[in-house]
């Protein structure tokens, strides 16, 4: 007998055309999977029983049909600041616990088009200020590996249910490693695509200049079908870049033997786990016996990233989030003047994390202070830019670890915002580059939390760093292991 739960989108796909397996079958089986486990991990905000069931169905009429394509009757979650039409998106804040969009994002209707079932929005941390999904409004979510852990954030909830199986793949978010921080902590695939290379026309701003939308699964494959799916211009985007659409699928099976992998001597710092270090060099001399050259390179400007970063989100978060005065949408308090309700709705609306965001961003941004931390951190948002140039003059694509650690312990980093920001210190560079990077599973902890590895590329080149991945992932088996949702323990 098959476990439903444990096929990919084109092991679904190959049983749906041949009458094996039904939509409507496989998305019940989701949503009592999902009724069975989240109460313990949250991965959800809110799931959509009767909308999924009501797609499944017309996914389920297309392949009777013959008209189905790789992700028809698929269940999948979507990270709620992704809008979809008549389906509440709060971005895990009270300031919007009621909003309802009158809209789909791009990559939802694109979905759609596709046939794809939607079962819910998932958890993350508010406004996607956060890397371990304990900044929502509404609830913690926990690591599937270890429920006393964080999943990691801010696309914490997606990850969780991927790795969790109350989904098949999932739409995150990336800012400064929001899908790929989240991913290697709870040992599956995610993929930052270059900046542009998806709309971000319905996605909720954090900070326009860095926001990608990108998906999770369980493997490479997976992967590539999604970023297949949601690529491709959109004049509603200005910052949709208009490149050719490429065959990411195709691409799998190329040859990768000859490429040039660098590791940058920068990304081994003093106090990051030795585990990590070892499953990174494990995962480069696997590399080597597929006939990749590794060899060590410098981005000399990355010690200065996570700075350049907090000034640059922040002060673009303040900008963005001024919308939210109880005007037009979402939460409204205060029954005196226009300054009352201002204050009123802002104090309660937004969490402590995201107040302090906007504070440190309006500080950045106001008279006397702009060229002293905004433009100086857009100028070295410039040199690490070049660095990545130089670095791609001697080699094809870079690895580093996704993160410094496994996942840390809930509570453990909540009131130190410092040492939660530098959880982020290896993911931060690509965002501020506007690279694709990919995370994927490379190996296990000595207490089995996963751990993940992280492959760097040029501008527009997804290509190449999932034609390595997938190569990786023909060798190893890490992408195959799941969680046993012991709440006392961990999965070896």
């Amino acid at each position: 007998m098959m476990d439903v739960l444990e096929l990919g989108i084109s092991e679904l796909k190959e049983a749906y055309w041949k009458g094996d397996l039904d939509p409507r079958e496989v998305t019940r089986l989701y949503l009592e999977r999902i009724q069975e486990v989240d109460e313990e991990i949250g991965a959800y905000i809110t799931v959509d029983h009767q909308g999924a069931l009501q797609e499944a169905e017309e996914a389920a009429r297309r392949i009777r049909e013959g008209e189905g394509s790789p992700l028809t009757g698929i269940p999948l979650a979507i990270k709620d600041n992704i809008c979809t039409k008549g389906l509440r998106t709060t971005c895990a804040s009270r300031i919007l616990y009621n909003f309802i969009p009158p809209y789909d994002a791009t990559v939802i209707e694109r979905l759609k088009e596709q046939g794809a079932v939607i079962l819910g929005k998932t958890n993350m941390d508010e406004f996607a200020m956060g890397s371990s999904t304990e900044n929502s409004g509404f609830k913690i979510t926990r690591n599937p590996w270890d429920m006393r852990r964080t999943p990691g954030g801010s696309s914490g909830g997606s990850a969780a249910a991927v790795a969790a199986r109350e989904c098949v793949a999932a739409l995150g978010s990336d800012t400064g490693g929001s899908i790929r921080q989240p991913a290697a902590f709870c040992g599956v695939v995610g993929l930052k695509p270059t900046y542009g290379r998806v709309s971000r026309y319905g996605l909720v701003a954090f900070a326009s200049s860095l926001d990608q939308i990108g998906p999770l699964a369980r493997n490479v494959r997976d992967c590539a079908l999604l970023l297949q799916a949601i690529s491709g211009h959109d004049p509603r985007d200005s910052t949709s870049a208009p490149v050719e659409l490429e065959d990411f699928l195709g691409c799998l099976e190329g040859e990768v033997e000859g490429l040039r992998i660098g590791v940058p001597k920068e990304y081994f710092v003093e106090g990051m786990d030795r585990d990590v270090e070892a499953r990174i060099w494990e995962a480069a001399g696997s590399l080597e016996q597929l006939g990749l050259k590794v060899e060590e390179i410098s981005l000399p400007h990355t010690e200065y990233a996570v700075a350049t970063y907090y000034i640059i989100c922040t002060s673009e978060a303040s900008s963005n989030l001024a919308r939210y005065d109880g005007v037009k949408y979402g939460l409204r308090e205060g029954s005196g003047d226009l300054m009352e309700m201002y204050l009123e709705t802002r104090s309660k609306g937004f969490g402590p994390e995201v107040k302090r965001r906007i504070m440190l961003g309006t500080f950045a941004l106001s008279a006397g202070y702009y060229d002293a931390y905004y433009r100086k951190a857009s100028q070295v948002r410039t040199l690490i830019k070049k660095d990545f140039e130089e670095a791609f003059r001697h080699c094809d694509l870079i690895l580093t670890p996704t993160s410094p650690t496994p996942a840390f312990r809930l509570g453990e980093k909540i009131d130190d915002p410092l040492q939660m920001y530098l959880s982020d210190i290896f993911t931060i560079p690509a965002n501020l580059a506007g690279l694709p990077a990919i995370s994927l599973p490379c190996g296990f902890s000595k207490e089995g939390l996963p751990i993940g590895m992280q492959l760097i590329g040029k501008a527009f080149d997804e290509a190449t760093i999932l034609k390595v991945a997938y190569a990786y992932q023909t060798i190893t088996d890490f992408h195959r292991r799941a969680p046993s949702l012991d709440p006392k323990g961990t999965q070896g």
